[in-house]
């Protein structure tokens, strides 16, 4: 049995400590970013920018065809440097920089050359993933409806 236990915390004036008692704090340490340079530096910022406007246009026709979020972890030397969400499953679509708000279907981790060449269409996605040039995560075989949504980008 659960017991409910109210408790208002009751604070005078005086309590805590005294200035003589306080410690100065040094500078706060700023937050760090995944990665260490400007997002626009990385060949596939301008590729993400891009594929966001074609998702404002065409998203309330994808979201029906796709139903599925996304979300690309794109890495440097083993380490995620750009983060995207492509959310095809809620409203008339949306994709924005950073990790997905809602729970995700697919979890694709790319190194950035590999993206690169996958969104290209200079790289097979299927052939590339049984190479192990990336990795997925969740449902594997929403990939093939996020590859057709690339090459729809690609057309245009």
């Amino acid at each position: 049995m659960w017991k409910r236990i109210d408790h208002q915390l009751k604070i005078k004036t005086r309590d805590g400590p005294q200035a003589s008692q306080l410690k100065e704090l040094g500078p706060a340490q700023e937050l760090t970013m995944p990665h260490p340079l400007a997002p626009s530096e990385f060949q596939s910022f301008p590729v993400f920018e891009d594929i966001s406007y074609h998702i404002k246009e065409a998203g309330a026709q994808l979201v029906k065809k796709v139903n599925a979020i996304f979300q690309l972890d794109i890495t440097k030397n083993g380490k995620t440097i750009l983060q995207w969400t492509i959310d095809l499953k809620n409203g008339s679509g949306n994709m924005f920089p950073g990790p997905a708000r809602l729970p995700v279907d697919t979890v694709f981790t790319i190194p950035e050359p590999v993206f690169m060449e996958l969104v290209l269409g200079k790289m097979n996605p299927q052939k590339a993933f049984l190479a192990g040039k990336f990795k997925v995560s969740g449902k594997v075989l929403l990939g093939q409806k996020l590859q057709r949504v690339f090459k729809d980008w690609a057309k245009h």
